[in-house]
C-alpha cells in the first residue's frame, strides 16, 4: 500500500515522502497514530500544493534573511574593554558581549547564532560569523580599550 508520511519516521522517511508499506502496518500503526495517510489522487494533489506553499514560504524567508544579513554586515560593532599594562585585556570578549553590542545597535540575535570559535583576547578588528536562517553573515567587531 502506498502512503504519504505526515511525520518523520527513521525507518521510512521524512514528511511528504510517498512510501510503500504493508497493508497491516499502515492500518494498524501508521493510520491510527496519524503518522501517514493513504496516497490516493486527492491526497497526492493536496501534498503537492502543501509542498508548493512550503517552497514559497522558504523562498520568502530566504529573501528576508538575505536583506537582514546585508543590514547586519553594513554596521561595525565596537566593544570597549579594560586593558592593563602593555595593552593586555582583562578577561576576554565572548559571544555574550557581541550579543550585547548587536542589541545596542538594534539587532536582536541570540548568542547561540554567533559562531565565535574562541573568545577574543586581544585588541583589534575581528570578523565574526553569525548564522541567520541558513545564511552566514560576517560582521566586523572592533575591540578597543576604554
Amino acid at each position: 500500500m502506498k502512503v504519504i508520511l505526515l511525520e518523520n519516521l527513521e525507518t521510512l522517511g521524512i514528511p511528504g515522502d510517498i512510501v510503500d508499506v504493508k497493508d497491516g502496518y499502515a492500518r494498524n500503526f501508521l493510520f491510527p497514530k496519524k503518522i501517514a495517510t493513504v496516497a490516493d489522487q486527492k491526497n497526492v494533489k493536496r501534498l503537492e500544493q502543501m509542498l508548493k506553499d512550503i517552497r514559497q514560504k522558504q523562498e520568502k524567508a530566504k529573501q528576508e534573511a538575505d536583506a537582514f544579513v546585508k543590514k547586519l554586515e553594513a554596521v561595525s560593532y565596537t566593544i570597549s574593554v579594560q586593558v592593563g599594562e602593555e595593552k593586555k585585556m582583562f578577561g576576554s570578549v565572548t559571544s555574550i558581549d557581541i550579543e550585547k553590542a548587536l542589541k545596542a545597535e538594534g539587532f536582536d540575535i541570540d548568542r547561540k547564532n554567533i559562531q565565535l570559535t574562541d573568545p577574543i583576547k586581544e585588541l583589534g578588528i575581528y570578523t565574526v560569523p553569525v548564522k541567520i536562517h541558513n545564511t552566514i553573515a560576517n560582521i566586523k567587531v572592533w575591540v578597543v580599550e576604554k
